[in-house]
């Protein structure tokens, strides 16, 4: 579990592929408590498991499925990189609960800047665009933010100065894609609705007879 907060920039330093896999090689300045293998770390948002680690590097493996759900493939040796360690239990709980497996990708349709802060649309396709509400918490490359307007095909967030100056967003521009990860209550929610809404449309005369109501 991880909460949308990053806690460094990394940098790309390779991805070298394997059959079935990518090995994927970050480097960053150290942590104060080093990387562990075996530990979670989110990428860009993205959940990915530490195979080694040094001081200020370290290596996962990304399954050929997760290239195809995020945009870890579209990345060049340099990019800029979202960090985050997975939450432990005594950690204070700052961002919104972001689980590090990624829905799908939209389209960065527009940046503009009004006054201090940048505004970022996206583009995404109508199933992501259901499990969005205005207000609501979303992650974008791994980032807690908060969803300032819907749209038919995009949504807006609002971006403010420190989390512009340190997280990868610096690099981004038109037409590059980011990752997405909706809110899992509201992904709970949704689902148990449409549950139900299938056992209401079940309810018809015959039913009503067999279940003793006529």
């Amino acid at each position: 579990m991880f909460t949308g907060l990053i806690q460094k920039v990394g940098q790309l330093a390779g991805l070298e592929r394997k059959t079935g896999e990518t090995k994927l090689i970050v480097t960053h300045d150290p942590w104060d408590k080093p990387l562990e293998p075996g530990e979670s770390i989110a990428v860009q948002g993205t959940c990915l498991t530490v195979t080694s680690a040094t001081s200020g590097r370290f290596n996962a493996d990304v399954l050929d499925e997760t290239l195809t759900m995020t945009n870890l493939e579209s990345k060049r040796t340099g990019s800029m990189l979202n960090l985050e360690r997975a939450m432990r239990a005594e950690d204070v709980y700052g961002g919104h609960m972001v689980t590090g497996h990624i829905d799908g990708t939209g389209k960065v349709s527009a940046i503009r800047t009004i006054g201090t802060y940048q505004v970022i649309e996206i583009k995404c396709r109508p199933e992501l665009m259901t499990g969005m509400v205005t207000k609501g918490s979303i992650a974008c490359d791994g980032i807690s933010l908060t969803i300032a307007m819907l749209k038919n095909d995009s949504f807006e967030v609002h971006i403010i100065p420190h989390t512009f100056e340190h997280t990868s967003l610096q690099e981004l521009r038109v037409g590059e894609a980011m990752n997405l990860e909706t809110d899992v209550i509201g992904k709970y929610v949704r689902r148990y609705m449409e549950e139900l809404n299938k056992a209401k449309s079940n309810i018809n005369m015959e039913t009503l007879t067999k279940t003793g109501f006529v």
